[in-house]
């Protein structure tokens, strides 16, 4: 602990952990945060502050495992749900490009602009708008499912580490 000292307190380390792990919470919604590597490194910092006692290497790697599941279900749920409806290249830009802008204009926009962007990229790649609709829907679900799947993974990434702190 000694050594954790010269660098800093360990009450500052502690609120640079706890930040990180808020902060990626934010970032498993907000798409301009890499929201589960937050969450992983406010883990490690946690986890280092007593030197892996309370909460060990082998917690930290099942979380790791945990950050990567998230990261693998956040691309394949956005790429099937595209794909399961052959979205166009444009559709999927279109997406990002409404969700980086649905950042702006609040909850109602960050839930339907990447909705709106998929429709718009599909329509202007194809000139189909049935099937900008259709492929749209289909994109967003995806975008849906895997944020959804991305949230949860956090909250149980982070109850894994406050349980290994606390019990074990």
């Amino acid at each position: 602990m000694t050594e954790l000292g010269l660098i800093a307190p360990p009450t500052v380390w502690w609120i640079v952990a706890i930040g990180l792990m808020g902060l990626g919470v934010l970032g498993t919604v907000l798409p301009v945060l890499p929201g589960t590597i937050l969450v992983l490194a406010g883990i490690v910092i946690g986890a280092w502050i007593d030197g892996f006692v309370r909460v060990s290497g082998w917690t930290v790697g099942v979380i790791t495992v945990l950050a990567l599941l998230a990261w693998v279900a956040d691309y394949v749920a956005a790429v099937l749900g595209a794909r399961k409806a052959g979205a166009s290249p444009l559709a999927l830009a279109g997406a990002a490009l409404g969700t980086v802008l649905g950042i702006f204009t609040g909850l109602v926009g960050l839930l339907f602009m990447p909705l709106a962007g998929a429709m718009a990229g599909e329509y202007w790649a194809r000139r189909d708008a049935q099937r900008a609709t259709r492929v749209g829907l289909a994109t967003w679900i995806g975008l849906l499912v895997a944020t959804v799947v991305k949230v949860v993974l956090a909250f149980l990434m982070i109850g894994l580490f406050f349980a290994a702190w606390l019990w074990w």
